[in-house]
């Protein structure tokens, strides 16, 4: 199968990038389903219906981002659901990250949606408001979606509006990643989950002294580390169809990285800048810029995978009941799809059956199934990979409930977090002006 058209020249590259999608763009694509809805969803329209169940033939179309290893990984798992059903066939369709929701929109809009496709949460909340997603809720509580072996908070991750809107891929969990080397070769402690931020930027303080490398990156610009922080303070990132943080919130977050830059703990801000980007190749940690990375925690074999350095990682400091099992990608069936009942089935083939789970491995993040992530975790011959699991299976023990799903405007917030921190750390701004800053902005954006 030959991947969909490659996405436009010159379009801003990596998976966070792509989600600068413009935003007119988007409404407009989704805006014309109004238009096309009625006809490609007729009767469909609600679970359950009688033309949804497939007694003959079906050819399910199918799309999902990534590169070949994915694509490879992901035709061989559907095989299998053929080999298994041999009445269903596959549509497939993949391109790479760039562009992908570009295409998604169009498909939609021109009523020729997949039946099953990959999604994030950058764009679920809204696919789900304008009914584009099928609840899959009537699916899990019969029990043909199985979802019994899924962290809970994960499964919860996927609900919008009361809503199971989409069915978690793989899962992952904020990561604070650490140059083991570095601390072992000075004689110094590793950190630790459970320690407070201000103990973390103490310690990058005592690493930068004895090191000469900052301790720590500078995440005031990264929203995970944001959030997790939020929740800390019972606040979180969004409630409802506002935001959940005010400026106060924001400037004292602000505020508590001014003073780790001032006292020496993190890099200069032509460095932070640097591991601002979302590159794994990129993140401080593996470039020797500073002792640790703020990342995903299923992040680890890639960033192994650029330094000779033997890395660990822990959660964030504060509570780790802030974090929670966020699907890193979901699958979403298509409201109208004539094959929805196939549909589901195959999102339950993908996430429990052994042989397929064994095949996908942790591509797209952990096993949602937590006992099939264990047989995984069992073969896996990559040390930094059985970390990973190991991290993430011994962090869902103390995992909190989840957040709601991001709302529409949420990739616009992320880049004003950015823009509002870097103010900060060049000193274009004290913590004060670009919190203000950051709140206007978001403000717009979610409206």
């Amino acid at each position: 199968m030959h991947p969909a058209t490659p996405p436009t020249a010159g379009a801003p590259a990596g998976r966070n990038h792509r989600t600068l999608l413009s935003r007119r763009r988007f409404v407009r694509g989704l805006a014309a389903v109004a238009l096309v809805a009625p006809l490609a969803l007729g009767a469909a329209g609600c679970g359950g219906d009688d033309d949804a169940g497939d007694g003959g033939p079906v050819k399910l179309s199918i799309f999902w981002w990534g590169g070949d290893a994915r694509a490879k990984l992901t035709e061989d798992a559907l095989a299998l659901y053929t080999k298994k059903h041999p009445d269903v066939t596959f549509e497939k369709t993949w391109q790479a990250n760039q562009g992908y929701f570009d295409k998604l929109a169009t498909l939609t809009a021109g009523g020729n949606p997949p039946d099953l496709f990959q999604i994030d949460d950058n764009y679920l909340a809204e696919y789900a408001g304008r009914s584009t997603t099928l609840d899959l809720g009537s699916y899990r509580d019969s029990g043909k979606l199985d979802v019994s072996k899924f962290p809970k908070s994960l499964l919860e991750y996927g609900v919008v509006d009361g809503k199971l809107a989409g069915v978690a891929a793989g899962e992952n969990t904020q990561g604070l990643v650490y140059n083991k080397t570095l601390l072992t070769k000075n004689g110094l402690p590793e950190p630790t989950t459970g320690m407070s931020w201000e103990e973390h930027i103490a310690w990058a303080e005592q690493v930068a002294k004895k090191t000469k490398v900052p301790g720590t990156q500078d995440p005031s610009a990264d929203y995970k580390a944001l959030w997790v922080w939020l929740r800390q303070q019972g606040k979180d990132l969004y409630k409802g169809k506002e935001l959940g943080f005010t400026v106060e919130d924001v400037t004292k977050w602000f505020e508590l990285w001014k003073g780790a830059r001032d006292s020496g703990a993190t890099p200069t801000a032509d460095v932070i800048h640097q591991g601002n980007a979302t590159d794994i190749t990129k993140q401080l940690v593996v470039t020797g810029k500073a002792a640790t990375s703020w990342v995903w925690a299923n992040q680890m074999p890639d960033l192994k995978k650029n330094t000779k350095d033997e890395l660990g990682v822990v959660a964030y400091p504060g509570d780790p009941s802030a974090q929670w099992a966020r699907a890193s990608m979901y699958w979403s069936v298509f409201k109208g799809s004539k094959h929805r009942d196939t549909a589901v089935d195959v999102i339950n083939f993908l996430n429990n059956d052994p042989e397929a789970v064994a095949l996908l491995g942790t591509d797209r993040g952990l096993p949602s199934n937590m006992d099939l992530r264990a047989k995984v975790s069992e073969t896996a011959t990559d040390p930094a990979m059985k970390q990973s699991i190991q991290v993430e299976s011994d962090l869902a023990q103390k995992f909190g409930p989840s957040p709601q799903v991001p709302i529409k405007g949420h990739s616009k917030v992320k880049s004003e977090l950015t823009k509002a921190a870097e103010n900060a750390q060049y000193g274009r701004a004290t913590p004060a002006q670009a919190a203000e800053q950051f709140v206007t902005a978001c403000k717009a954006a979610i409206a």
